[in-house]
């Protein structure tokens, strides 16, 4: 089944001093690079939404989309733009600054999906929810637009709302590691290299 993804890269990055976090460099590479190596295997269409340099994303050669609103919304408004603007139904969200997601996360999310028959399928691991690594049936955008519309932006809530279900991945959490400092940085660049 044909699958498109967005790389959720349109936050402010806060934590990092306001660097552009998809473009931090891990082992000379922007982080998103390396999200996209991974990812590139499991889907069939790559969208990055971003909100500043947009020229340094347009050069990694996939479409990218600013957010429509000046208002952050946070991630809900990159999973908004990928189901207005994927070309399959079926969209999958990660963030830019998970350089290590699970090789199999596209299949075993949408194993889970059409199973239960759910709407949205979100990975998990150690008792803790990953609402950002998300793949979900275009039919849930209305509903989004709605939770939006309402002035609500809690990932989580609108995703339970839905025909949900979570995907254990206990086995490998380590691969939802996001790196929100300099210093989560560091530590993966040391672990990587040893």
């Amino acid at each position: 089944m044909p699958i498109s993804s967005i790389i959720l890269s349109g936050g402010r990055a806060t934590r990092m001093n306001g660097a552009d976090k998809g473009l931090v460099l891990l082992q000379q590479q922007p982080l998103i690079a390396h999200v996209i190596a991974r990812l590139k295997p499991q889907v069939d269409e790559i969208i990055i939404n971003a909100n500043r340099e947009i020229e340094q994303y347009q050069k990694l050669g996939y479409r990218v989309l600013k957010d429509e609103t000046d208002d952050f919304l946070g991630p809900l408004a990159g999973l908004l733009l990928g189901l207005q603007h994927a070309k399959h139904e079926y969209v999958l969200t990660v963030p830019c600054d998970s350089p290590l997601l699970p090789l199999d996360l596209t299949q075993r999310l949408m194993e889970t999906l059409l199973e239960a028959r759910a709407d949205i399928a979100v990975a998990s691991s150690d008792d803790s929810t990953h609402p950002v690594f998300c793949l979900c049936k275009k039919s849930v955008l209305p509903s989004l637009i709605a939770y939006l519309e309402s002035g609500e932006r809690k990932v989580s809530i609108w995703q339970k709302s839905q025909k949900y279900i979570e995907v254990d991945f206990s086995e490998c959490s380590e691969a939802f590691t996001n790196l929100n400092t300099f210093e989560d940085l560091t530590a993966l660049e040391l672990k990587l290299n040893t």
